[in-house]
């Protein structure tokens, strides 16, 4: 978007909620979308540029932050960061030590990383909606969606590496047959074959789906009330003030948003992996 360009309300909102994507276009080649169409045109294979900037950076930062401290830990007294670093460490401690009954030195690394990389994405919803698609349009880049979770693409990605690590560990503690047989026997034992197939599929099937969703849908419905908020500032002074009251509000009731959906996407992560670690009998 240049940055000289007007939009209208509609123009706005439809700008904001699309993302920087490349990919073949069957006209142009290898290049950037310029609208929603081209954007589909590209098909599958296209990537959104601004998700996989901003995931990875962020993932980045927590990796380089996290290891600075740790390389400068002391048994004396702590600084501010190593306090800050051990208290969130105590925490996703007590969680995986409350949920997971199984033994498994690869759940706490697993959630400590969940927990702070989402937390980072979302906290990106706090960032002025304006100001980094304006500062993107300085240098000609049309899109720019600053939040990675309120793209699908991103949270399916998570909640599915977090299903595939569930198979894994299912087939790996109870075996290929342990596992055919927890998808085949239960509830209803070896009479409802069927039926105990139809509902443990659903369930397994169900559990990527709704952490994606609904790290998807709550971010998703976050930003655009931001959205919202932002267009009113093209209303008049009145609607503007209220907009400001109305943005600040939100914000600070959005805290403790994107806060609970990182702990609800960690926790449920160590249930389900702490599911696929018992045994039924």
């Amino acid at each position: 978007m240049a940055s000289s360009e007007i939009l209208t309300s509609q123009e706005y909102i439809r700008h904001h909620l699309t993302n920087l994507t490349l990919g073949l276009h069957p006209e142009h080649g290898l290049s950037f979308a310029h609208d929603a169409e081209e954007a589909a045109a590209m098909g599958f294979w296209a990537i959104h540029v601004d998700t996989m900037f901003f995931s990875i950076g962020l993932g980045v930062l927590f990796l380089w932050f996290f290891r600075k401290v740790a390389e400068g830990a002391t048994s004396g007294v702590p600084g501010a960061a190593q306090n800050f670093v051990e208290w969130i460490f105590d925490f996703v401690d007590e969680n995986v030590r409350g949920s997971f009954s199984g033994r498994n030195p690869l759940v706490a690394p697993l959630a400590l990383t969940i927990f702070v990389w989402i937390f980072l994405m979302n906290l990106m919803d706090l960032v002025p909606i304006d100001l980094l698609p304006w500062l993107a349009g300085l240098v000609g880049v049309h899109y720019l969606k600053v939040v990675p979770t309120t793209d699908p693409n991103a949270t399916f990605g998570m909640s599915l590496m977090v299903f595939f690590m569930v198979l894994y560990y299912s087939v790996k503690m109870k075996g290929v047959g342990g596992f055919i047989g927890e998808l085949t026997l239960q509830p209803f034992g070896k009479w409802g074959v069927p039926a105990n197939f139809l509902l443990e599929g659903i369930n397994l099937i169900s559990k990527p789906v709704s952490l994606a969703l609904r790290l998807f849908g709550n971010l998703y419905a976050g930003e655009m009330i931001f959205i919202l908020i932002a267009v009113m500032y093209s209303g008049g002074v009145a609607l503007a003030v209220a907009g400001g009251f109305l943005q600040i509000a939100w914000a600070i009731f959005h805290i403790l948003i994107i806060t609970l959906q990182a702990f609800i996407f960690m926790v449920l992560t160590i249930v389900y992996l702490d599911m696929a670690h018992q045994e039924h009998h």
